[in-house]
Parts: structure tokens; sequence; C-alpha cells
């Protein structure tokens, strides 16, 4: 009996979630087609209390929201956790981020932390440890769970349009603090001392390259390590991030000690192309 009400329960959360995912996709893509910013922002606006409403149906925890395409939903490999992140686009110089925390509950009632972008008032992003209020944000594609001393860390690699020339690829750790509030930033990335390009300790790292340069930053689950491009200035200009692109080497980070310690070259052999390690891309999506 216990199982079919189970079943009955997810038949009637399919059938309503179905129904709202239907008019969440057309909301999704007016978010990115919208003909000005107005559109774009009230497409936003229904499509945000429209996914609350969704997510309100019992269990809607499992439902994966598969047709939204430009909306990035990720799970934590442990399932403790889905997060929701999606961008508006104001201009060619204002990219606004929003996003939620999804927690499962044994009732299957809604648990929702809500990200408040705050990036555009957040100087010192590097070195900043934030709060789900005071989020910098990214559209994550990947979530990579680690442990230490007995305590789970997620470190989640992201996606950030940042300006009209350049583009961002962002790995930055979150963990849930006593009450269980995210936290995200913290001194997780460190370089080796005499490192002249990196401080020995940064709150989140990304590297910044020119808009569609096709930089990557994904997990090599094999060889445990966060893997991306080195980039070099097409220009020779050093200063100019709008003017780097890959020159075919890889760099990394492995986590040891709590924290992922960078290391220069993954590669001892320079890597022509199609010689790369396959690291799987995001489907649907340009991440």
């Amino acid at each position: 009996m216990r199982l079919i009400i189970i079943f009955l329960l997810l038949a009637n959360l399919s059938s309503h979630a179905q129904w709202r995912e239907d008019s969440l996709k057309v909301l999704a893509q007016r978010i990115l087609t919208g003909k000005d910013a107005a559109e774009r922002f009230r497409a936003d606006s229904a499509f945000t209390r429209m996914l609350v409403r969704a997510l309100s149906n019992p269990h809607s925890f499992r439902y994966p929201f598969d047709s939204l395409r430009n909306i990035s939903r990720v799970y934590a490999p442990d399932s403790s956790f889905r997060i929701f992140t999606w961008q508006v686009v104001r201009d060619e110089r204002v990219y606004r981020r929003h996003g939620a925390i999804q927690l499962p509950t044994p009732d299957g009632r809604l648990k929702l932390i809500p990200l408040i972008d705050r990036s555009q008032i957040i100087n010192a992003k590097a070195d900043t440890v934030t709060s789900n209020d005071w989020w910098i944000g990214a559209l994550y594609y990947r979530v990579i769970r680690t442990e230490h001393a007995g305590k789970p860390y997620y470190t989640l690699l992201g996606y950030d349009e940042h300006t009209v020339r350049s583009t961002r690829k962002v790995a930055e750790v979150m963990h849930f603090d006593a009450s269980g509030k995210p936290r995200f930033g913290g001194p997780f990335f460190r370089f080796p001392t005499g490192d002249t390009a990196h401080p020995p300790l940064m709150s989140r790292f990304w590297i910044e390259y020119k808009k569609d340069g096709n930089a990557r930053m994904q997990y090599e689950a094999e060889l445990k390590l966060i893997i991306f491009d080195h980039l070099i200035s097409e220009s020779e200009e050093s200063d100019k991030p709008h003017t780097f692109i890959p020159d075919g080497d890889y760099e990394g980070f492995k986590w040891e000690n709590g924290a992922w310690r960078y290391i220069e070259k993954v590669f001892h052999q320079k890597l022509e192309d199609g010689q790369a390690p396959v690291i799987a891309p995001v489907k649907g999506k340009k991440f």
C-alpha cells in the first residue's frame, strides 16, 4: 500500500510539474530573447514566481525540469541539494544572475534558499567569503564533492558572461555552516610561495578570456583534478584579458588537506588540437 501511495504522489507531481514546466519553458526563452530589458525582466519575475510554485509541489526535488535548456540545474553528487542558476541581460554591460538552492526534505515539503546577486557592489571578489544574500553569482554547470576532517565541501564550476569583450569560468567552494546556511568562498585555492601571478590564497578562482574564446574549466574525475586552459594574449597584451586565448597547455588544481592546490602544468607534453583530454561538455549549454 505504501508503494502505491508513493507512486500516486509521484504521478501527481509529474502531471502538475509538467504543466508548470511548459509555461516555464516559454518564460525562460523570453528571458533570453525578449526584445528589450523591460520585457526580459518581466519574464524573469514571472518565471521566478512560477518556478517557486512548481517547486512547492510535494517531492519536487525529484523532478528534473529537463526542458528548461536556458536554466542551469545541477545536483550535488550526494543529492544533498540542487542548484538553479540563470541570467538576465540588461544590456551589453550588465548581466544579472539569479538562483536558488533546493534541499530535499523527509516529508517532501519545499526548502529553498534564494541566491541574491550582489556582484556589482562586491569589489574584492577573489578573497571575499559570501552568503546566499551576498552572492557573487555564476551559471553553475558542475558540482564536485570533497571532504576534509569529516565535513563535506562542494566546489561549484560556473560560467560568467562578465563583459561584452570577455568571459569568465569560475571555481568556488561552498559549504553549509552549523545553522545550515550556505557559505561561498574561503581559503580554498592555494598557490606556491614565489608564484608572482597569484596571491598565496584565493577564495575563488577564475580564468578570463576573449569572448567566444572557448576556454574550458572542468573536473576530470579519473584524475581527480580541476583542469583548465592555460591562456596567452593573442596580441601580446598581458594586461588585457579580453585578448586571452588557450594555447594548448593545461593547468589544474588537486584537492589536498582541505584545499585545492595549484598545478602549473598538468600535462608535460603540449597537446595539439584533437589530443586534449575529453572534458565532457554540458548538454544543451555553451559553458
